[in-house]
Formats: C-alpha cells, sequence, structure tokens
C-alpha cells in the first residue's frame, strides 16, 4: 500500500541571527553552562532562545503544543573535533564533556526541554543546502502530524566567523 503525504508550504513565523547587530562576534555567543570549549552549542542556544522568546517571551511553549526541532550543520561543532583530535594526537585523556557536547542532540535536547516544546529533535548534516534540507525535515514533520510548529535551526563554524540562523515555521496560511 503506497501512502502519499502532502507536503505544505511553510511559513516562517518568526527568526533570529547571530550575529545581529549588538553581537561581539569575535567574544562569541554567551557561555551555555555544561557545554565547553566551542561555540556551536552556544550558537543554536542563543539564536533558538531569541527567536522563540519573540514568540512565548520569557515563558516555556503552551502544553499540548507539538513544537519540533530541526537542528541543521553541514559541518558539525568543528571546533570540539578538533580540540578532541589533538587531545587524542597528544596523548591525553579527553573529558566527558566533549563526548556529551559531540553530540549535537545534546543542544537540541537541551533547547527543546528549556522551552517545554512536544515534538521530535532531528538533527541532519546534509552535503547540500543545509536550509532547503531544514525545512524539506520541518514540512515533513508537520505533513505526518508529529509536529505543529517547527524550530529550524541553521549554525556552521567558520575561519571567517560562526554563523547561526533560527527560523520557527509552521504548516499553512497565516491565521
Amino acid at each position: 500500500m503506497n501512502h502519499l503525504v502532502e507536503i505544505p508550504e511553510l511559513r516562517v513565523i518568526t527568526d533570529s541571527h547571530w550575529p545581529q547587530p549588538g553581537d561581539d562576534a569575535v567574544a562569541g555567543p554567551p557561555v551555555l553552562p555544561g557545554f565547553i570549549g566551542s561555540t556551536f552549542s552556544p550558537l543554536v542556544a542563543v539564536v533558538a532562545d531569541r527567536c522563540l522568546q519573540s514568540l512565548y517571551g520569557e515563558v516555556p511553549a503552551k502544553q499540548g503544543e507539538k513544537v519540533g526541532v530541526v537542528l541543521v550543520s553541514r559541518t558539525g561543532d568543528r571546533a570540539s573535533a578538533e580540540q578532541v583530535r589533538q587531545l587524542v594526537a597528544d596523548g591525553k585523556r579527553v573529558g566527558p564533556l566533549y563526548f556529551f557536547q559531540s553530540v549535537p542532540n545534546s543542544v537540541a535536547g537541551y533547547v527543546a526541554a528549556r522551552w517545554g516544546l512536544h515534538g521530535p529533535v532531528v538533527c541532519l548534516s546534509p552535503a547540500g543546502d543545509a536550509r532547503q534540507t531544514g525545512f524539506d525535515q520541518a514540512a515533513l514533520l508537520i505533513a505526518d502530524g508529529d509536529a505543529d510548529q517547527v524550530l529550524i535551526v541553521l549554525v556552521e563554524q567558520a575561519s571567517q566567523g560562526d554563523t547561526a540562523v533560527a527560523l520557527l515555521v509552521s504548516g499553512g496560511e497565516p491565521s
């Protein structure tokens, strides 16, 4: 039996970016407790917080809302990977926090728990267009009924500067 799911058009409800005016791009995003030595997880947290605060204020999402999280990064946490590589090459012990934070689900789960989001958490590392991959995944989660809204977080660490974008999307027409 072939089950076809109609993929909805997505509508961006709100978004946020790093860096934005007033951010110290050189110093990086605010420290995120439990995540060390890398800007990857703090970048995810700061853009997610900004995006969700613009909609919910300082309180978690309404109970019962199915808001998913889709974290997309073509390169992943490059800084942590390099630090672990160097520690291993030097014959030094790798601390447990590096293992914990090297899994992108850790920070995606942190965001979901902090904001009371009750939808799926998906982390992707596409070879192609990260933004399109995030939108495609969000559309599938909404079409399948797994989420009413999806927080898409796109994050990249680069020598010319770290960037992150969070977009809260839903299906259908504006109400």
